[in-house]
């Protein structure tokens, strides 16, 4: 046989031990207020209204326009549609919110990735295109690797092997047998190994074809490493 539940003795008399009816109904009235007053959760079959309500109460906007959507990234902006079907769900603002964050920090990384492999493609057809073709530009790109490497300083060579501008002034430089890009200037003050570097990866020097600046690159070279001068 199932144990009888125990009754508290809050619902006994404390003298005679019987059970007090007055505490019995004031227990049950005080759980019919609590049960009231607890938010009913909608059927399938509910009015519109219960649903609205219910949906209210958790936070949900009336209308998707009402989700007050800060973009994480000028590339994330509100989309009306993706609103209706998170609003269709019953998104409430603040998780709305978490899927634009999520957006920004999970897909403009791979964005970014994929502009970043479409430009180095777009430049190396530009580079294929301008030598001629793949084998010339295997050939070029060989020969440019061989004489960069021996004769700029690394990060020099490195910025510049990253463009299709920077390339062909290193293909100039090459072709003019040495570092500098043209004739050689009025005096410029004497400039030390980090000053030339920053020179030579200045567009104006390698893009620009600034002549001020390829003369003080010029003299600065030939100052410092006059062994390499002469190509």
């Amino acid at each position: 046989m199932p144990e009888t539940p125990r009754i508290p003795e809050k619902f006994r008399d404390p003298e005679t031990g019987e059970l007090r009816g007055d505490a019995l109904l004031r227990s049950y009235l005080e759980l019919e207020r609590k049960l009231a007053r607890m938010v009913e959760l909608p059927q399938p079959d509910s009015p519109p209204e219960t649903a609205g309500a219910f949906r209210r109460a958790m936070g949900v906007p009336d209308t998707p326009e009402e989700y007050p959507v800060q973009p994480p990234h000028p590339m994330i902006q509100p989309d009306p549609e993706v609103n209706a079907t998170l609003h269709a769900a019953g998104f409430t603002p603040d998780q709305v919110q978490l899927v634009y964050d999520l957006a920004a920090e999970r897909m403009l990384p791979a964005v970014e990735e994929l502009a970043g492999e479409f430009e180095a493609e777009r430049q190396l057809e530009r580079l294929v295109e301008q030598f001629g073709g793949p084998d010339k530009w295997r050939e070029v790109a060989a020969a440019l690797s061989a004489w960069g490497r021996k004769t700029l300083p690394g990060e020099v060579f490195e910025a510049l092997s990253t463009t299709y501008e920077g390339i062909l002034a290193m293909h100039r430089m090459m072709a003019n047998g040495e570092p500098g890009l043209g004739a050689g200037g009025a005096a410029v003050a004497e400039l030390n190994e980090d000053d030339l570097k920053r020179l030579m990866a200045d567009p104006k020097y390698w893009r620009q074809r600034d002549p001020a600046t390829i003369a003080k690159v010029q003299d600065g070279f030939k100052r410092l490493f006059p062994g390499q001068a002469g190509g």
